[in-house]
């Protein structure tokens, strides 16, 4: 990372075009990376992992954190349109509100001083900045509003939650035990990939 930031702070400034076609290579590996969903045994079946927010953070280090909300912005209506939406759009919008959270943070702070230590820390606070608001959101919002659709009423989210963990036995169990560790869970791993890929991307993402 470091030997990439350093390429960064002296790298020349890419062109319009050369900008639109990594965010728009990155959206597409963001939207196939949506389809690759790892189910965990000991979690709701409607939770899962996925590495869709690898591209989203590649970009937002690399090009700024506007490009990280275009590219997670592109990622989840893509999928919205082609899929289709199986949780009335709370899975998607979820899924960018709380992906906007973790990169948007994270570049902002890399942004000040690119080198390793602020990537780490940009990382690091980026988590926690999406945990809370996945917590927020879940409890004020998205698990509310999935219920209100009829899709799944609150007491079945509450039965099935509680049948995996008794301390999930209110949405405030759901989210503190489910929803929050998960998200942690999921952006820390796609967090190790970036590092693991970020200097091997560097030609693709600075000239």
């Amino acid at each position: 990372m470091e030997t990439l930031a350093q390429n960064a702070t002296q790298k020349r400034k890419i062109t319009k075009a050369q900008y639109i076609t990594r965010v728009a290579i990155l959206a597409a590996v963001a939207f196939v990376l949506m389809y690759v969903e790892l189910p965990l045994p000991f979690i709701p079946p409607w939770l899962k992992l996925d590495f869709s927010e690898i591209p989203v953070l590649l970009g937002a280090f690399a090009l700024g954190p506007v490009a990280g909300i275009i590219i997670q912005g592109i990622k989840c209506l893509l999928f919205l349109l082609v899929r289709g939406s199986m949780s009335g759009g709370v899975g998607e919008l979820a899924n960018f509100l709380i992906g906007v959270a973790f990169v948007v943070v994270a570049a902002i702070i890399y942004k000040k001083k690119h080198n390793f230590k602020f990537a780490i820390i940009g990382t690091l606070v980026g988590i926690l900045t999406a945990v809370v608001v996945a917590g927020v959101l879940n409890y004020y919002v998205l698990i509310p509003f999935y219920a209100n659709t009829g899709l799944m009423p609150m007491e079945a989210i509450i039965a099935a939650s509680s049948a995996i963990n008794p301390a999930a036995d209110s949405l405030l169990g759901y989210v503190l035990i489910f929803a929050m560790p998960l998200t942690a869970t999921k952006l820390a791993i796609d967090a190790v990939v970036v590092f693991l890929l970020y200097k091997k991307l560097a030609r693709f993402l600075h000239n």
